[in-house]
This record gives C-alpha cells, structure tokens and sequence, in this order.
C-alpha cells in the first residue's frame, strides 16, 4: 500500500474532533488546558484531515513541567505546528523542554520535533524504523494536502532509543514508559506518571471515538495493553485526540474490543461472511455502544472487515 493511501486510511480512523472546552490560557489557536498540577495539554480543534485551513494540525499535545525542564509527549505534524507549542510552552513557563517523547511513528505525532532539535527525544527503536521508512514521504503528503501551509519542515529523529519497558525521573518527576504491544502501530509508547495516576495514551487510548484500530496494529495487543492501564486505575486519561477522558473510556474500549474480536473469531471459524457478523453485533452491541462514540455506525464496520482480515493473516 502507498504511503498516501496508508496515511488516508490512518486519518479516516480520527474523522471528528471536538474542541476541548478546558480553555485557560491562549497563545494563537493553540489552547494551554492545566490537566493538573504541573500537566498541561493542548487539543487541537481540528475536525478531520490534514487541511489548508489547520495546516495540517490534528493531534494533540501534552506536557510537564519539571523542576529542571519541560518533558514534552508528541510534537504535531509540521515543524511550523512545533514552533507553536514551543511558543504556547512558554506561556506557561520559562523552563525549556528539554525532553521530548514521541508516542508512535504516525506523521502528525512526531514532524514537529525539528523545533526541539536540542532536545533528548525519546521513541521505541522499532517507531524510529518506521519513521526513517516513511518519514520523507510524510513531510510531502502533509505539504501537498495541506498545499504548503505546513511551511519547510526538516526531519528530525529521536536520539534515545527504548526496547522494553522502564522507569526514569525527569526533574524530580517519576515516569514509566509501557510498551503497547504494538496495540495501535509498530512500537507504540505510553507514559504514566504514578503519583499523579496521569496516562499519555497517544493513540492507543481514545475518548470520544472507536478505538483506532490500523491495518499494521494487533487486536490482542490493544486489549491487553488496555486491560493493564485498567489495573492502573488512572484518574486522568490523556489521548493522542479528542478531549481529556477518564478511566471509564478504557474500560469501554477493552471491553467493546472484547466483544468484537470473540464473536469475530467464532464466526470466522463457523465460516461466516463479515456482513453476517456485522449485522449479529450490530444488534449485541449498538444499544449499548452507539451513544458512547460519536462514530460506532461508521467504525464497527470497519472495525470487523479490519479483524476478519487478521484472523486470514493468522490462519
């Protein structure tokens, strides 16, 4: 599949994003939200593809503010969209960031690190392998789609490299990084801070849409790894997009995703067609599901053709 056709597809999975109502403090159109103490996001209020108009910004922003610097979780999709957080930063703070991590290797989580070239950035080895094999491709899809309001962007790669799951303070702050089994993409990171129960999800976590389920993903590796933040009971749930959320959002998408891939299997093993499984879910689950996603009607169609495809992969 082409880079364009893989990135369309990978943006269908996000359709709408509502704008978080949490304003504080504006710098431009990028809204500083306090999460917490010292935690702070920024929602991006784009509602779809990359455009002229939002130039290409659609994912959101979360950072920390330490006693030494700033740890910063994703940098957006341009360099120019970096150059605005950075400014939206110190709005908040003269501490510069000085930490910087990128949650996976999709083009609007990570572009934007040319503006903290400084910084020691932080991302799994296998989301670097899959940055240096599109990321070139990225910057020209966001450029031309965006017809050039991304402005210049020049790739920048993260210099500390993670293989497993570990520990580390930043400024006095403790953090864990959690591996997602490549729930959502190859090499997909997590950041908890325990103290204050806060989880940085990326895009393994969801809040007001369908859990984002790629063709390079795994289904087993997505329930898992939200059946472990689960048992970490976090009071805050920060997501790649859509607004701040609560616990009750990963128990919803484990659970959901649970259902989903049970009745997949069976019927894949019964020999049932993907229509005949939509229809019987449609019926299990739409009572329950369709009013806490703004886009289950849309997404579990896809969301059961993309799992009949895995279980072809598996057999």
């Amino acid at each position: 599949m082409g880079i364009k056709v893989k990135i369309i597809s990978f943006f269908s999975l996000i359709i709408l994003i509502v704008q978080c109502a949490w304003s504080t403090n504006t710098n431009s159109n990028f809204v500083v939200t306090s999460i917490a103490e010292n935690v702070y996001s920024i929602i991006s209020p784009s509602i779809g593809l990359p455009t002229p108009e939002n130039k290409g910004w659609n994912s959101n922003i979360h950072f920390v503010v330490t006693k030494s610097g700033v740890l910063l979780f994703d940098t957006g999709s341009s360099e120019l969209i970096g150059n605005k957080i950075k400014k939206a930063i110190k709005s908040i703070t003269n501490q510069p960031v000085r930490w910087v991590v990128n949650s996976h290797s999709h083009a609007d989580h990570w572009l934007g690190n040319a503006a903290f070239a400084d910084a020691e950035i932080i991302a799994s080895s296998q989301a670097l392998e899959t940055m240096k094999k599109y990321g070139q491709d990225d910057v020209a899809f966001y450029s031309k789609v965006t017809k050039g309001t991304i402005g210049t962007t020049h790739l920048i790669y993260p210099n500390l490299l993670l293989n497993y799951p570990q520990k580390r303070t930043f400024g006095g702050v403790e953090v864990e990084f959690i591996f997602a089994n490549n729930g959502h993409s190859h090499g997909d990171i997590l950041m908890w801070l325990p103290e204050q129960k806060i989880i940085f999800g990326g895009d393994v976590l969801s809040s007001d849409w369908m859990p984002m389920i790629t063709s390079d993903g795994n289904v087993l590796g997505l329930i898992n790894t939200l059946n472990t933040i689960i048992k970490l009971n976090p009071t805050i749930v920060l997501t790649g997009h859509g607004n701040v959320t609560t616990l009750k959002s990963v128990i919803r998408d484990a659970n959901l995703l649970s259902s989903v891939w049970k009745q997949v299997k069976l019927d894949y093993n019964n020999g049932l067609k993907p229509n005949k499984t939509l229809l019987n879910l449609r019926v299990k689950l739409v009572s329950k599901y369709e009013p806490l996603y703004k886009d289950f009607e849309t997404e579990i169609d896809r969301i059961v053709k993309l799992m009949y495809q895995f279980q072809q992969k598996n057999h």
